[in-house]
């Protein structure tokens, strides 16, 4: 049956090449002349709302299209301005003020402080609205706007006000929205005031973004940015090779391998935002402290936590399994991209691949191995059997999962793999509580408090199973008062030092154990895009970056007269060639998989 299915896919993308270069042909002349940089995904838009849109792929094209309060700066990450030319905060740390630059949006009104004002009292009135960002705001007492300043007073002090990840929205189009929950956004050209603003979305197909001529920075070096959706990665790589496509991120390693000898191709590789890492079921309870879920009682034993972790032989998972494309993790849960906030652990605090010491303190616990080689608990009466959960047609996940069972049969644990489609995971590893281990990970903001807040007690879910965004149902005292601490420090280094030792409490208490930080690993077409500048711009990320700056920095050759996609040749009709392929192939996947991988994946 499986060989079955790989001939399906093998057929699937045979087919997509082979439509893909009968269709180039249609390729229309009207596009000669211009920039066009064509970017391929393997996701597609939830939503052009971003109220409501939570995807990777939508944040990211979000950024492109609208104004935030302040961006990461391009060479440091550091807060800089973005629609806020400047700002200032009370000595309580309670008051803030912005001073919205004099700009205008796309459409060629002023963008004032009354927009964003709006944008923010929207999002505290409107359950809808806080769909995408809503934990942004739960600390504001009151938005107003004076003129060209904005006024946030806050509840309590909260040292990441400049790391704000809302996007600034145009009162004079938006106000009129009634039924937030239910508006799409589907109306064309935007209004924004980022370097782009949308002129076309097809569902699951493609986004056509325009150069915006009023940005303030001042228009891109290209005419047009567009992404088109692809439903697997194989078939986005045979787009990046056939040059359907002129770039391509947040590949896999196999994936990244087929590219890394094409000469057409600048493979990139460099330190990525994302920290991968095991969840583990330490005793998951609700938001008023009922045990929830099926968890192994093993696990709510510090011990036994530690000895999984000294189990793991964190170098053979990057060589192995990630193709040397990574980093172990000797720190947390925050990549050592962010220089400022990377803790990692050293001397005799630092866990290192020990299946002795393993042994020895599961042993020292009173965890008893049986004839059979598995332990028991204490009182003799549940062997240590673990299951792990993982997402389906994942096969990383797979090879991970391989790994981890002749790690932890070395020191008498068995470990059986469960596997999950999207949503069923997300249901269980962060609601239900129907799990012993899971794989996890994040792509982390150059603030990282949001992922740190995923370990916070109010963010395990309430009784009846709503709310919540827990990553491991931790609920520690320690924990939540460095949480707090780091909130009212406004002082960057000092903050900086309690976000350490939120770290290191995770790494020694082990509701989660971080395995390894991936590599961020990319593609562009070097017959297409003339120069791109990462973020941070001295060894960074591409697409998927915390900003816009490699796409407003991008240049690209005009499209030649012909419109053949061997000059660059891209529009709608192209586009339409490579969706028709994706169509074909995406048949194969669906038999295989009804839904792409895990909002896990997918999410910031």
């Amino acid at each position: 049956m499986r060989k079955w299915f790989a001939r399906l896919a093998a057929l699937g993308v045979a087919l997509l090449v082979a439509g893909q270069g009968t269709t180039a042909a249609l390729a229309q002349d009207p596009a000669a002349g211009k920039k066009i940089v064509r970017v391929g995904a393997t996701q597609a838009m939830d939503s052009m709302n971003p109220f409501l849109a939570v995807r990777l792929v939508s944040t990211s094209i979000h950024r492109w299209m609208y104004g935030f309060l302040t961006v990461p700066d391009s060479k440091t990450l550091a807060p800089s301005p973005d629609l806020a030319e400047s700002w200032s905060t009370s000595e309580d740390g309670l008051t803030w003020t912005f001073k919205i630059r004099a700009a205008k949006w796309s459409d060629g009104q002023p963008i004032t402080a009354e927009d964003a004002a709006w944008t923010f009292n929207k999002m505290m009135t409107d359950e809808a609205a806080k769909t995408a960002n809503g934990p942004a705001v739960e600390n504001f007492e009151s938005v107003t706007a004076n003129g060209q300043d904005l006024v946030i007073k806050l509840k309590a002090p909260q040292a990441s006000m400049l790391d704000n990840p809302v996007p600034i929205m145009p009162k004079h189009v938006w106000e009129s929205v009634t039924d937030m929950a239910n508006y799409d956004a589907e109306k064309y050209p935007t209004v924004s005031s980022g370097p782009y603003f949308a002129i076309e979305h097809k569902k699951d197909q493609y986004v056509k973004l325009q150069a915006n001529p009023n940005y303030w920075r001042g228009k891109p070096k290209i005419d047009e940015l567009q992404v088109i959706f692809y439903d697997n990665p194989q078939a986005a790589i045979a787009g990046l090779k056939n040059g359907d496509i002129d770039l391509l991120g947040r590949m896999n390693p196999p994936e990244f391998e087929a590219i890394q000898n094409d000469p057409n191709i600048v493979a990139w590789n460099e330190q990525g935002r994302r920290a991968s890492y095991l969840q583990i079921n330490h005793g998951a309870t609700t938001s008023d402290d009922k045990p929830v879920g099926d968890g192994h009682p093993a696990l709510k034993d510090q011990k036994v936590r530690q000895a999984l972790h000294y189990a793991i032989d964190k170098q053979k998972l990057v060589d192995e399994v990630q193709n040397g494309l990574a980093k172990p993790a000797d720190g947390s849960i925050v990549p050592p991209m962010y220089q400022d906030f990377f803790w990692e652990a050293t001397g005799d605090e630092k866990v290192s691949y020990d299946p002795a010491k393993a042994n020895q303190i599961l042993d020292d616990a009173g965890y008893k191995k049986g004839a059979d080689g598995v332990r028991t608990m204490p009182d003799g009466k549940r062997k240590l059997e673990f299951r792990f959960s993982i997402h389906t047609d994942t096969p990383i996940e797979d090879k991970l999962a391989e790994y981890l069972t002749g790690f932890f049969k070395e020191i008498g644990i068995t470990l059986t793999t469960k596997k999950l489609d999207s949503s069923k995971f997300t249901e269980e590893t962060g609601v239900t509580g129907l799990f012993d281990i899971a794989i996890s990970g994040w792509s982390v903001n150059p603030d990282p408090e949001e992922v740190l807040a995923t370990h916070l007690c109010s963010r395990r879910p309430s009784p009846t199973g709503e709310g919540g965004g827990t990553e491991s149902f931790y609920c520690d005292d320690e924990f939540e008062q460095l949480y707090k601490d780091q909130q009212k420090e406004l002082d960057r280094p000092k903050r900086a030092e309690l976000i350490k030792k939120m770290q290191e409490r995770l790494y020694t208490d082990a509701p989660v154990i971080a395995i390894y930080y991936t590599n961020d690993l990319e593609g562009y077409r070097k017959d297409r895009i003339t120069s791109i500048t990462p973020i941070p711009e001295d060894s960074g990320i591409l697409y998927g970056g915390s900003g816009y700056w490699p796409f407003y920095t991008v240049d690209a050759k005009a499209v030649a007269a012909s419109g053949s996609s061997a000059e660059g040749g891209s529009n709608t009709g192209l586009i339409a060639g490579v969706v028709g392929g994706v169509v074909v192939i995406g048949l194969a996947v669906f038999l295989l998989s009804r839904r792409r991988k895990s909002t896990a994946d997918e999410r910031e």
